[in-house]
């Protein structure tokens, strides 16, 4: 493997781990975290399979995570009117109580970098980052 590779590899766990150690002390996953304030910014009612395929997950585990998060009262299921087997899911107060709590914790990071990177290295950076999305996207789907 070459050095760059592993320093590459090296530097963006590292990133990884930095990112992680921010949402600690939440009563719940961060990946958790990360459903409740997808379906809280939506516009429209929010399906399980909305949730899979923003963050490229398997429904099952969509499925565990919603119920999870139902067991807390974070979230609550709203049956479809027209399908039996199909419904929405939307945030309690709860879980918009604790989305409000930790928000600026939650960005905090995305923000000092932002703030100590400047505009033009920011706007860079999170292209990359699009750009990376991506790929791997497209590779899973190989």
């Amino acid at each position: 493997m070459q050095k760059n590779t592993i320093l590459a590899a090296e530097e963006i766990a590292m990133f990884c781990r930095l990112q992680m150690q921010v949402k600690k002390g939440l009563p719940i996953r961060s990946s958790e975290m990360g459903v409740l304030i997808y379906i809280q910014k939506q516009d429209e009612p929010v399906t399980p399979l909305m949730i899979s395929n923003f963050f490229q997950i398997a429904k099952p585990s969509v499925t565990a995570m919603i119920n999870e998060l139902i067991k807390k009262k974070y979230l609550v299921k709203v049956p479809s009117a027209t399908d039996g087997r199909s419904y929405t899911v939307s945030v309690t107060e709860k879980g918009q109580e604790l989305v409000a709590s930790t928000h600026d914790e939650y960005f905090k990071v995305i923000a000092i970098l932002e703030d100590k990177m400047g505009d033009d290295d920011f706007k860079s950076f999170f292209k990359l980052i699009q750009k990376a999305n991506t790929i791997l996207i497209e590779e899973r789907g190989k």
